[in-house]
């Protein structure tokens, strides 16, 4: 079977810089690390990585218009994740406050908030819809090029940021946890507000055509 070597080297580099990007996928491993280390990142990596293989078999099917999306839901959805995402910032916030006082940290349950994390971002089927169509030609046959794909996301997902999980618990000294922690938790709450506020945004701009529909005077005779 023939692979478009040029292809794949492009899609890990491509893949590789998005998910070590810091976005809230990437602060909340890093921050699930600082708290519980590198097995309870492990953990939240698995949970985020399940996440996005469900988002990515739902934009599949978008892609080949066998699902479709109610844009108010979608936004709703959007809502709901930031709401979620913001939670999480707050959690990170008080486990710094925890750890301060040298009281025991909770550690359970990062799976399922890695997973509803990556899921609550239904944004990301627009992503996975729009990207992995990109490189589909990696392989002669569609199928296999998909299923490579995906695979190679799962295994680039689960390296990447337990990288990022590593680097940051050996780099920084541990009197300085205590700070990323809590700097992490304020960049998801940030990044739950701007989630909140373009929800909003999305809502009310998709009600404003159907209130100056009803508004316009009819020129009818």
């Amino acid at each position: 079977m023939h692979i478009d070597a040029n292809l794949v080297v492009l899609y890990v580099f491509s893949v590789v810089v998005m998910i070590a990007m810091p976005g809230p996928v990437a602060v909340f491993v890093a921050g699930t690390g600082i708290v519980g280390g590198p097995k309870l990142a492990l953990r939240a990596i698995a949970g985020t990585n399940a996440g996005s293989l469900v988002l990515i078999v739902l934009s599949m099917l978008v892609v080949q218009g066998l699902l479709s999306i109610n844009e108010t839901v979608f936004t709703l959805l959007k809502g709901g994740g930031a709401l979620y995402i913001g939670y999480l910032g707050y959690q990170m916030l008080h486990d710094a406050g925890r750890a301060a006082a040298a009281t025991p940290v909770a550690t359970h349950g990062s799976f399922t908030k890695g997973f509803v994390m990556s899921i609550s971002n239904p944004k990301d089927i627009i992503f996975f819809a729009s990207f992995f169509p990109q490189f589909l030609e990696i392989t002669p046959q569609p199928t296999v090029s998909l299923g490579l794909l995906t695979v190679l996301w799962i295994v680039l997902d689960f390296a990447t940021l337990m990288t990022v999980c590593l680097l940051v618990r050996r780099l920084v000294k541990p009197n300085v946890h205590r700070g990323m922690l809590r700097v992490s938790g304020v960049l998801l709450m940030l990044i739950a507000l701007l989630g909140v506020g373009m929800a909003g945004r999305d809502l009310v701009s998709a009600g404003l055509p159907a209130t100056m529909a009803l508004q316009e005077p009819s020129t009818a005779l």
